[in-house]
C-alpha cells in the first residue's frame, strides 16, 4: 500500500509539470503574436522619419572654353560665389573652339571665347555676350634689343619670310616662333588681325610657319617658352602679360596697354565673349548680369582687361 501511494504521488506531480509546461508554451506563443514576422503584410512597423535638408542644394553651372578668358572668369566666379554661396561655377579651359561647341551641344551652360564666332558657328543660334576687351601682346625675351615691329614685320616673321632677328634690327640669331595650338582663340584672333591666312577652296588656311615653331597649349606655356629662349617670339593676352619674364613689343610705335586698346590706337585687340544658347536659366542670367554690372566690371579692370562700359 505504501508503494502504491508513492506511485500516485508521482503521477500527480507529473500532471502538474505537464500543465505548467503547456501554460508556458501558451505565454511564449502569445508574445510571439505581438511581434512583426518577416513578410507579414498585415503587421505594423515603425520607421524613423526622413531627415529634412536644412539648406538648398547648390546650383552647378558648367563653364567651358578659352584659356585667355579663364583667369578672369575664375576671379569673377570666386567673387560671385562668395556673394551667392548656393551657386557654383565649374570652369574648364580647353580652348575657345571647344567652349563654343560645348555651349552649342549643351555640355556647358556658358561657353568662353576669346575670338568672334566664325563660319558654321554663326548659324548655331548662340548668343554672345561681350564681358571685356583684351589686347594681344607680342612678346620676346627681355635680352632682345628689338623694341618695336610694324604689323607687316609681324606678319613676315610668323609666316616664315623673316627668319633672323638682324633683319629687323636685332642680333644675328635665328627667330624661334612660339605659337598656340589650333583652336585657340588667341591664335585665331592673332592670325585674323595680322592677316596670317589665305583662301583655299572657300576656307581660310593659316600661313603660319608651324614647321619652325614651338606649339604651346596655354598662355602661360607661351610665356615660359619665350622667357627661356633668347631668340623666341610669341603672343599672349594683355591680361596675362608677365613683364618680369618677357618684354612686350610696340606695334607701329604703340605700346600694348589697356588705354591704347580702348582708344583703338593699338591694333591687336579682341573681345572676351560668354556664349549661351536659347533663353538662359535664371541662375545663368544672374551671373551674366553680375559680370556686366559695376562689381563685375570693376574686377575686369582690376585684372588689367578693358571694361565694356
Amino acid at each position: 500500500m505504501k508503494i502504491l501511494g508513492q506511485i500516485k504521488q508521482l503521477q500527480t506531480s507529473a500532471k502538474r509539470l505537464a500543465f505548467l509546461g503547456l501554460a508556458g508554451l501558451m505565454l511564449v506563443s502569445a508574445a510571439g503574436c505581438g511581434s512583426t514576422a518577416p513578410g507579414d503584410k498585415t503587421a505594423t512597423t515603425q520607421t524613423a522619419p526622413a531627415q529634412q535638408t536644412t539648406s538648398a542644394a547648390k546650383t552647378m553651372i558648367q563653364v567651358i572654353g578659352s584659356t585667355s578668358v579663364e583667369p578672369l572668369m575664375t576671379a569673377l566666379s570666386d567673387r560671385y560665389s562668395a556673394q551667392n554661396p548656393n551657386v557654383s561655377l565649374q570652369i574648364q579651359a580647353p580652348g575657345s573652339s571647344a567652349g563654343i561647341k560645348a555651349a552649342n551641344d549643351g555640355s556647358a551652360q556658358i561657353g568662353m571665347s576669346s575670338r568672334e564666332l566664325k563660319g558654321d558657328e554663326l548659324g548655331w543660334g548662340l548668343t554672345p555676350t561681350t564681358i571685356a576687351y583684351d589686347g594681344i601682346a607680342v612678346v620676346v625675351h627681355p635680352s632682345n634689343p628689338v623694341k618695336n615691329l610694324t604689323m607687316e614685320q609681324v606678319n613676315q616673321i610668323f609666316s616664315g619670310k623673316i627668319t633672323n632677328w638682324k633683319e629687323v634690327g636685332g642680333s644675328d640669331k635665328e627667330i624661334l616662333l612660339v605659337i598656340r595650338e589650333a583652336g585657340s582663340g588667341t591664335r585665331d584672333a592673332f592670325e585674323e588681325i595680322v592677316k596670317l591666312f589665305e583662301e583655299k577652296d572657300g576656307k581660310k588656311v593659316s600661313t603660319v610657319a608651324e614647321d619652325k615653331a614651338i606649339i604651346a597649349d596655354s598662355t602661360n606655356a607661351i610665356t615660359e617658352n619665350v622667357a627661356g629662349k633668347e631668340n623666341g617670339i610669341g603672343y599672349v593676352s594683355l591680361g596675362s602679360l608677365n613683364l618680369q619674364r618677357t618684354n612686350a613689343l610696340q606695334l607701329n610705335g604703340v605700346d600694348c596697354t589697356a588705354d591704347n586698346v580702348k582708344n583703338k590706337t593699338y591694333s591687336l585687340s579682341r573681345p572676351f565673349l560668354l556664349l549661351t544658347k536659347g533663353t538662359p536659366s535664371a541662375e545663368v542670367q544672374a551671373v551674366l548680369d553680375y559680370i556686366l554690372g559695376a562689381d563685375g566690371q570693376a574686377m575686369v579692370a582690376e585684372k588689367k582687361f578693358i571694361t565694356v562700359n
